[in-house]
């Protein structure tokens, strides 16, 4: 004999949520959104790029610039071992050797110099070129969170950080192959180098070098565009907002629904008095007879054509209506031309040209009976 037992447990599926309460975050940062985290001095930035661009950079100076610094390096160099054996024929001079290697850091600098310039520069557009330039003083502020150990230990075991490291060394690896393969393309140059001029080991040395630098630069730009796309998409993805996120950014800039509905109501009550207002001013109310009620004003003098100055439908309509019986204006059945006043004029506008016939016909039979009344 078999005996089955069912257990129910109670299971809380919020367990299962991935963010909470406020909901997974599938929402496009909004533009609000963006600006702040720019105004933090968050953007999407690769820094491979920077350093493909430096690359780049140096390549050229290198290809344009080495007639330049070869001649100076060889001139140097002639200069040098020239003066070495003046000053130190009769004994070492101290003074005389400190000015010798002062021009020597000298003639160094000015080879170095434009291409650290250069340098900087690159790397200064190769930031700015990736994002619009803000000036702003927020990431200087000192955070206590960055100063949290337990913080930085999270930085360190971080997905970024493991990113990053693996990229790092995806870089040492592919710039370690190009290498080999270079020398060892100029290996059998590079053995009889000692039997070489000073000025083809410079041109050797300069071919070895520009052929490797430009390789490194192929592998750093393809590393870069990817860096780049990767940075975006990342920045994309941490910057998303959850619906409530949206539906609070919303009710913060544009203000509550439920306040703005009232505020509405408010305008539409008020502009409402101000037109009942205005019904017992009116010389003829044309009605629809139950839908629709205009109210028209003429003053000879002071408009071009009758001005609508009420108008409604339905409830509104009768309100107008009671107005003009009570304040004894006249009130005219034309089905038409009630709802076409009352579609296509706006409250305290002209009538158009289009309705001047109508309504002088109207306002004509209007202005007959109160001639007959008087």
């Amino acid at each position: 004999m078999t005996y089955e037992y069912k257990i129910r447990l109670p299971l809380d599926l919020q367990m299962f949520a991935k963010e909470g309460p406020g909901g997974e975050k599938t929402e496009e940062a909004t533009s609000k959104k963006l600006e702040d985290v720019r105004e933090e001095g968050n953007v999407a930035k690769s820094t491979e790029v920077v350093t493909a661009a430096t690359l780049l950079g140096l390549f050229v100076c290198l290809r344009v610039a080495m007639g330049f610094v070869g001649n100076r390096l060889l001139d140097a160099f002639d200069t040098f071992y020239t003066l070495i054996p003046r000053y130190t024929r009769d004994g070492i001079d101290v003074a005389a050797l400190t000015s010798l290697t002062a021009d020597a850091l000298l003639n160094l600098c000015i080879v170095i110099l434009p291409f650290l310039l250069f340098g900087l520069l690159i790397a200064f557009f190769g930031n700015a070129l990736q994002f619009k330039f803000k000036v702003t003083t927020k990431p200087l502020q000192p955070k206590f969170s960055k100063m949290n150990p337990i913080n930085g230990f999270k930085r360190m075991f971080s997905l970024n950080t493991f990113m990053e490291l693996i990229k790092s060394i995806v870089k040492i690896g592919f710039i370690a192959y190009i290498s080999y393969g270079v020398l060892s393309d100029h290996a059998r140059d590079l053995y009889l180098i000692y039997d070489m001029s000073l000025e083809q080991s410079i041109l050797l040395m300069y071919d070895i070098v520009t052929e490797l630098l430009w390789k490194i630069c192929l592998l750093f730009m393809v590393i870069a565009a990817a860096d780049l796309f990767y940075q975006r998409w990342k920045f994309k993805e941490d910057n998303k907002m959850t619906k409530q996120e949206v539906k609070d950014e919303f009710k913060n800039q544009e203000g509550d629904p439920k306040v703005k509905g009232q505020q509405r109501q408010r305008m539409q009550q008020a502009s409402q008095r101000r037109m009942m207002a205005a019904v017992p001013e009116a010389d003829v109310v044309i009605t629809n007879p139950t839908h629709f009620a205009v109210a028209l004003a003429y003053k000879s003098g002071e408009t071009q054509a009758p001005v609508v100055v009420a108008k409604g439908a339905d409830f509104l309509a009768g309100r107008i209506k009671e107005i003009a019986r009570e304040y004894r204006v006249e009130i005219v059945e034309n089905k038409p031309l009630a709802r076409m006043l009352y579609y296509n004029v706006d409250v305290d506008a002209e009538i158009p040209p289009e309705l001047y016939q109508a309504v002088a016909e109207v306002l004509a039979y209007v202005y007959q009976l109160h001639n007959k009344v008087s």
